[in-house]
């Protein structure tokens, strides 16, 4: 069996099959769920941005500050062995970092005032560099069949 493939000058990948000589018979290859869970993990994908309340990350010691994201959903198309895939992405875990040595896992982005969800007190007076780091999880479709989960183990982080 020989594995033909075609490029264009900027090098993308126009098709491919495989061909079996002794049979004639050309033969679509099959994308895996291992080869989208490698190309997930170099798709780029956006950092969240850390929203802080009250604004300008000026808070009272031993007072909550609120935290949150807006980050949502996005699909991303790649080409695998010539065939088309869409991926379905979207933030499934948030690592919140408070800058003061705590910290928070959480599935949730936080919401704006009066919600609270995310908060942090501050015990001590001093600057501090809080960040929020996404990780994220996506399902996957090959030339438009059905939506089937990147392997878990997968996770892209940002």
């Amino acid at each position: 069996m020989t594995y033909w493939w075609f490029t264009t000058s900027d090098g993308a990948t126009t098709s491919s099959y495989f061909y079996c000589p002794d049979s004639g018979a050309t033969i679509q290859p099959s994308v895996t769920p291992g080869m989208v869970a490698r190309a997930f993990r170099t798709v780029p994908l956006p950092a969240s941005t850390l929203v802080v309340q009250p604004p300008d990350g000026r808070t009272l010691v031993n007072f909550d500050t609120n935290f949150y994201t807006e980050q949502g959903s996005f699909t991303r198309r790649l080409r695998l062995l010539g065939q088309a895939v869409e991926l379905r992405i979207w933030p499934s875990q948030f690592s919140w970092v408070f800058g003061d040595g705590e910290s928070l896992e959480s599935a949730n982005a936080g919401s704006p005032y009066p919600d609270l969800e995310i908060t942090h007190a501050y015990r001590t007076k001093g600057g501090v560099s809080p960040r929020v780091d996404t990780t994220y999880a996506a399902q996957f479709r090959v030339n438009g069949g059905p939506w089937r989960d990147v392997d878990a183990d997968a996770g892209h982080g940002r």
